[in-house]
């Protein structure tokens, strides 16, 4: 046998995911209203593009942090050179102290020291004198005040007594008026000559003290050079 079991109709029931608006209403809506709408739905959006915007910008204006400053190597080759050069000195009230003459000189930056070949130099004291020094070859300090004469070197002190000093390895201090050397010299003074196995004069204090064997002739005669 067979049942058959009829249920009433329910009504129909509208169903809707959100409150929307008709075409017709939303096109009857005021443009300010729209624009609110639109805005409100847009405003994330524009948000995180302005934030973006602003990021690039301070990235792009930030000042770079200064790099520590890096030690170079300090050259050891010559940073400049002279030929046939001529280089003066002045104390500070404009008085000429030293002149320097030679065929090449050649600055180290790495000890600031200078080689000229065949240098002549001369040099004036504040009490009027004047001494001159040459040699093959100078190895000069920066400021030229210290020089150290090799191959045929020679220092003449000119004044009311002169002094010859020569020998193969002289060094000389132009400001202080001192000359040193550990190697045989040839000094002479006048009538008077020595040799001896090295030397140290100080022209200030009128001081003049061998090293080594000494041989001495005194009262000679002027000497031939």
């Amino acid at each position: 046998m067979t049942v058959e079991l009829h249920l009433p109709d329910l009504p129909e029931v509208p169903i809707a995911l959100g409150p929307l608006r008709p075409a017709a209403q939303r096109r009857g809506t005021p443009w300010h209203l729209r624009v609110r709408d639109a805005l409100s739905s847009y405003l994330p959006l524009l948000l995180m593009a302005l934030l973006a915007l602003g990021t690039w910008w301070l990235v792009k204006n930030t000042p770079l942090l200064a790099r520590a400053p890096t030690t170079e190597a300090v050259r050891s080759d010559p940073d400049y050179t002279m030929t046939n050069f001529v280089l003066e000195r002045f104390d500070p009230s404009g008085r000429l102290r030293l002149r320097v003459l030679g065929d090449r000189l050649r600055h180290f930056p790495d000890t600031d020291r200078m080689e000229i070949d065949n240098p002549q130099f001369r040099a004036f004291a504040p009490d009027g004198s004047v001494t001159v020094a040459g040699a093959k070859r100078g190895l000069a300090n920066g400021d030229l005040s210290e020089v150290q004469l090799l191959g045929n070197a020679e220092v003449h002190h000119q004044g009311p007594q002169p002094l010859d000093i020569r020998g193969e390895f002289l060094h000389a201090f132009l400001v202080t008026e001192q000359v040193r050397s550990h190697l045989p010299v040839r000094v002479t003074q006048g009538r008077n000559e020595w040799q001896a196995g090295g030397v140290d004069y100080d022209h200030g204090q009128r001081k003049l003290e061998f090293k080594g064997p000494t041989r001495a002739v005194l009262g000679v005669g002027p000497l031939s050079r």
